[in-house]
Order: structure tokens, then sequence, then C-alpha cells
């Protein structure tokens, strides 16, 4: 079997919901620390969190599941997705 090698995708992710829970933030960083992927978070309030993601475009996949079903404390209504850079062509 061999192995396939992608370059890193970059996406924008912007979870929305009820995301108040002070343990969200350091859960997404771990949670991404654990896939490999690098983040930088640009927003957060209580309804919305802005994150760019970059990786191999199925560890960002796992990401936004992730997201969507931890932790408890929170509640996540939708994540919407953005190429950008190189990828948002």
């Amino acid at each position: 079997m061999t192995e396939e090698h992608q370059s890193p995708s970059q996406e924008r992710m912007t979870i929305l919901g009820d995301l108040d829970a002070a343990s969200f933030i350091p859960w997404i960083e771990r949670h991404a620390a654990k896939l490999g992927l690098s983040q930088a978070i640009s927003h957060t309030s209580a309804d919305r969190i802005e994150l760019e993601v970059t990786g191999p475009t199925e560890l960002i996949d796992m990401m936004e599941m992730g997201c969507c079903l931890g932790p408890i404390d929170v509640w996540v209504e939708t994540i919407l997705r953005t190429p950008v850079g190189s990828d948002a062509d």
C-alpha cells in the first residue's frame, strides 16, 4: 500500500452556537494539537468562534466532527468552513 502525501489545506472554521463555556477554547487548542493541526483563533464570543486551521483535509474533517460532539458544556449549532489562501481558488 502506498501513502499519498497531500499539501496541507488551510481553512477558516466559523463555529456557531451556545459557546459561552470557558472550557471550549482550551478544548479546541488541545484537540487540534492531538490531530497535529496548526490553528489560530481570531474571534471568540458567546455565540461565535472563528479560527484558521491548517493540515490535511481529512484531519480538518475530524476537527470539525470533534467540535460538533464535545465538550458537554457547549452547544454547537453549525460549523462553516471556508478555504483560505491558495486553497480558495
